[in-house]
């Protein structure tokens, strides 16, 4: 691997966006090229870059190039990151990690083989806002946690994304799409889940692309788009969680740790920096606190300038294809659990990342 860490796009689609938007922030990271089944598209985005437009065999057989961030549609992911291993490439990738756990495992396996690095979004934890609130909780600034509690809802990603389909195919729905940010928030403050419990729906409501070139095609609805499931951690912290495609309103999305002496407001973990509040036994008015921990105005593409910096200095990555493979089994086994209607054990475990220290760069050394 060089200095710095040369980097091909596969699929340049609506979230590539935002990685493209903080990769010239991080001087550990040279974007090189991009690809997508949509050449046209790629070419596009390649000009405005100021890079190459390769094919996706072009690019992952390109020896200029050390790692690939993986942005196509959920159902790619494992095909994609594996032939990109296969090529001598490092791996990061949106989430989820896979369909399933056991199309995910072989390809960790894989990696772990040939000595290359797998990571996986989001890495929106990664920042000031999810990190501060762990360094606030490991600190003991609420006592001993005893639980946490999410909600997460919307009416659909159909309002507002121009090529919505894939979210209501396997891969999709609120579990998959929305479920890492809050589930991997839940793995770094407690640790590994061990058993799960869960229900599921989904409505009769007809859904339709609403803005975009595809603006008025009906949307067929594969996934649950309504689900809640009790989780039990290793460390006996219990959490709740609810996302759904199906609250038109709510008062106040909700992410909220309890401990036998206050209370912590965790900020939206699919945004990088928004404040951290605090509630304590001993000032219980509700304040916000002072920055303490998490990258400082990170992007999209700071967990693969994480992962740069780690195989540099020969240590675990925080956004990691492990986090996210037990993550990815938790999904599953709420989904098993709704459909099965019994409690479901967790077979994987990881071992929580290290708090971002404030003010660190991720891809200096």
């Amino acid at each position: 691997m060089g200095v710095p860490l040369t980097v091909g796009v596969i699929g340049v689609g609506k979230i590539s966006e935002q990685y493209f938007e903080s990769l010239p922030k991080l001087p550990g990271l040279k974007l090189v090229a991009v690809a997508d089944i949509n050449e046209e598209r790629a070419h596009e985005v390649a000009a405005e870059q100021g890079v190459e437009a390769l094919t996706v065999d072009e690019l992952l057989a390109d020896d200029r190039i050390d790692s690939i961030i993986n942005l196509t549609i959920p159902a790619a992911h494992i095909e994609v990151g594996t032939r990109a291993l296969h090529a001598g490439k490092h791996v990061f990738a949106e989430k989820p990690l896979a369909l399933s756990p056991e199309e995910a495992l072989p390809m960790l396996e894989l990696a772990d083989s040939l000595g290359l690095r797998v990571g996986s979004a989001p890495d929106t934890v990664l920042g000031t806002g999810v990190q501060t609130a762990l360094q606030l909780l490991n600190s003991g600034a609420i006592g001993a946690p005893v639980a946490a509690q999410v909600h997460w809802s919307a009416p659909g990603h159909e309002r507002w994304h121009p090529s919505p389909l894939f979210y209501y195919q396997p891969g999709g729905g609120p579990l998959f799409d929305m479920g890492p940010y809050y589930l991997t928030s839940l793995v770094m403050f407690f640790g590994p889940v061990v058993r799960v419990s869960g229900v599921a729906t989904r409505s009769d409501r007809a859904r339709t692309v609403e803005t975009g070139p595809l603006a008025g095609t009906p949307i067929p609805v594969e996934i649950d788009t309504h689900v809640s499931a009790i989780l039990e951690h290793a460390n006996g912290v219990t959490t709740t969680i609810t996302v759904s495609f199906e609250v038109w309103a709510t008062r106040t999305p909700l992410f909220e740790i309890y401990g036998t002496d206050g209370t912590i407001a965790v900020p939206d973990p699919n945004r990088f920096s928004d404040p951290v509040e605090l509630v304590t036994s001993e000032e219980p008015e509700r304040r916000e606190v002072p920055t303490s921990a998490g990258y400082e105005d990170a992007g999209r593409g700071y967990g693969l300038a994480d992962m740069a910096r780690a195989i540099k200095t020969d240590r675990p990555h925080r956004a990691s294809g492990r986090v996210a493979f037990h993550v990815l089994e938790v999904m599953d086994a709420i989904t098993r659990a709704s459909q099965e209607r019994r409690v479901i054990e967790v077979d994987s475990t990881v071992d929580r990342p290290a708090v971002v220290p404030f003010g660190a760069a991720p891809d200096t050394w």
